[in-house]
């Protein structure tokens, strides 16, 4: 496989988090290692080299811990801002974007397990003034596994300079959900999969019209507090990041200019983009994640168990490749559960194989953040930490 190839296979393995051939409940059960792939302890030259040499036209900056069973790695490389060149902070704070998501899912299968709402039963239920009759059929699970078939709602901005002259206004999720249920849904409930935010920005409403409190008190009391997440926060209308980081620079125009972008809001984000964190704190989060420790029993299935095989991927007929919370993919010859956040500055990942011989997380700060594919950094370390992709 050349360069050019495994850039765009493991793009679309991380992207897209679709596993070679697991398309069903079926991909929730984790293959035995192979030989080739058991105990290996990670590649530190590879890991070393792939965060190298920054900062470069891709990345600023590279924050990276492996972890697992087999072995630990940690590294950083680049800087902390282009103005000073000083070396980047390797404990720095970062926006993780879609990578709250999993905070958010974890959360609404807590309150499931304690009987204060069911997977089964319409978001309208707990949300009557707020959801159409017209979606009146989408259930909780639907909103995590991204089947709901709400459609998405633009913030607004067309173009990036767009978006940047808006970096600090200020988005109500109440007002982003009513502007998408005004809309015809993308498809009937529970028959597609399609990827967005939408469903996120309903599960933390319904969060708070469960609880009676706020989605940010119930993600610090239930998740950052028990597990010592002390470098993790969510922000609200506070566009910085507070605490030691380093900065985020983001390509604008065809002339390649780099430009600070990382004071930015976060609010048109909210529950499914807005969360600032840490390498540390992240790994902290995925171990206890995997290891049965944020949410319990068979609850925690949900986090690894995609849509049936008749669910394909909305627009593009691809096999269904989300789960509550997170997404799979085979890389090394193993199966690895993760998600992928970008925000302008930012890319991170957490990935980790089912029974954590191997975990990776890291914030590469990407001047293509939100480009189609996948930064040339972030590619280099991820097949450094697992291994190349499964071919088809």
């Amino acid at each position: 496989m050349n360069a050019r190839t495994s850039r765009t296979v493991v793009a679309a393995s991380l992207v897209l988090g679709l596993a070679a051939g697991a398309a069903g409940p079926a991909a929730a059960r984790t293959p035995a290692p192979s030989a080739a792939t058991a105990r290996q302890a990670p590649d530190a030259p590879a890991l070393r080299a792939a965060v190298s040499g920054l900062p470069e036209a891709d990345a600023t900056a590279a924050l990276v811990r492996v972890g697992g069973t087999d072995g630990t790695w940690r590294g950083s490389g680049g800087v902390h801002d282009l103005t000073s060149g000083r070396r980047a902070d390797p404990d720095g704070r970062f926006r993780v974007g879609s990578v709250t998501k999993v905070f958010t899912a974890a959360v609404v299968l807590q309150l499931a397990q304690e009987g204060r709402l069911s997977l089964d039963r319409p978001a309208r239920h707990y949300l009557p003034e707020l959801i159409p009759a017209s979606y009146g059929k989408v259930t909780v699970r639907q909103l995590l596994n991204h089947t709901s078939g709400l459609p998405s709602v633009s913030s607004g901005a067309g173009t990036l300079e767009e978006a940047y002259a808006h970096r600090f206004d200020l988005h109500d999720p109440a007002d982003t959900v009513r502007e998408a249920t005004s809309h015809e849904p993308d498809f009937a409930p529970g028959t597609q999969q399609h990827y967005a935010n939408i469903g996120y920005t309903v599960a933390a409403l319904l969060i708070e019209k469960v609880t009676g409190d706020t989605y940010a008190s119930q993600v610090s009391r239930r998740i950052l507090k028990p597990l010592h997440l002390k470098d993790t926060c969510l922000p609200g209308a506070d566009p910085a990041i507070r605490g030691p980081h380093n900065h985020g620079y983001q390509v604008f125009g065809t002339s390649g200019e780099l430009r600070d972008v990382t004071v930015w809001g976060a609010t048109d984000a909210w529950a499914a983009g807005d969360l600032i964190s840490t390498t540390a704190d992240l790994e902290r989060f995925t171990r206890a994640l995997f290891g049965g420790r944020v949410v319990r029993g068979p609850l925690l299935e949900e986090m690894f168990t995609l849509p049936g095989s008749s669910v394909r991927e909305y627009g593009t007929g691809k096999p269904a490749a989300y789960s509550a919370g997170l997404s799979v993919m085979t890389l090394g010859g193993r199966e690895v559960w993760g998600k992928t956040g970008g925000r302008w500055g930012y890319n991170t990942v957490i990935a980790a194989t089912r029974g954590l011989s191997r975990t990776l997380v890291y914030s590469v700060n990407a001047t293509d953040a939100k480009g189609e594919d996948m930064n040339a950094t972030a590619m280099k370390i991820v097949v450094a930490a697992f291994g190349a992709p499964s071919a088809g």
